[in-house]
């Protein structure tokens, strides 16, 4: 059976490696932690439905590889990117410093307006942690981004950074801001019969039927 959905948005995992990026995208997916993770190699792809302000959207989400010799793979898939959850672990102060080459690397290689939130990771250890929680939302605000922990051992507010993410691109198209008719943005229509309801022609051949 064929999925119907009204939009098709491509969102990318990011940040360095052994932040758990493949635990939050499985837990996402499947809805369980992934006990025997390995760090990826180059880029592994998962895709889920979701309910988002009525309308129903199709995440496509690569995880890319966050280790430095697979960078130049990984950076191809930036491409076209609506949205991306960038990743850190709150008890790595290292992975939290390299935030900003991979925010640097998003908005120059998938596209300045993509929407992206910053996960602060293994919230569940927290008795270890190493970047504090207003620490780490001071660089989100003036970065412009928006802000979760979560966690993938427990799934604490894994969906809701997808989601979270997901409403905010809806949002902008609404809005104007994002044209899902434009090369490289990330989002694709859904079902072609959905995409003619929503032209204006055909409402107005309806009209006329009726």
């Amino acid at each position: 059976m064929s999925e119907t959905y009204d939009f098709l948005f491509k969102f990318l995992v990011i940040g360095s490696a052994g932040t758990g990026k493949s635990c939050l995208l499985h837990q996402f997916i499947e809805n369980k932690f992934k006990q025997d993770s390995n760090h990826t190699i180059g880029v592994e792809f998962g895709s889920r439905v979701v309910n988002v302000g009525g309308k129903t959207v199709k995440l496509q989400i690569w995880d890319t590889a966050g280790q430095e010799r697979f960078r130049s793979v990984t950076r191809s898939y930036y491409r076209g990117a609506a949205g991306a959850l960038l990743v850190y672990d709150i008890t790595s102060r290292e992975t939290y410093n390299a935030l900003t080459n991979w925010l640097t690397d998003a908005r120059t290689l998938a596209s300045p307006n993509i929407v992206i939130i910053l996960c602060g990771n293994k919230k569940d250890l927290d008795a270890d942690r190493e970047v504090t929680f207003l620490e780490a939302s001071r660089f989100a605000q003036e970065n412009e981004l928006m802000f979760l922990e979560t966690s993938a051992l427990t799934g604490e507010n894994v969906e809701e950074a997808f989601l979270k993410c997901a409403r905010t691109i809806l949002n902008k198209i609404e809005s104007g801001e994002l044209d899902p008719e434009r090369m490289g943005s990330g989002i694709q229509y859904g079902d072609a019969s959905l995409r003619q309801l929503r032209q204006p022609r055909g409402s107005a051949a309806q009209a006329k039927q009726q």
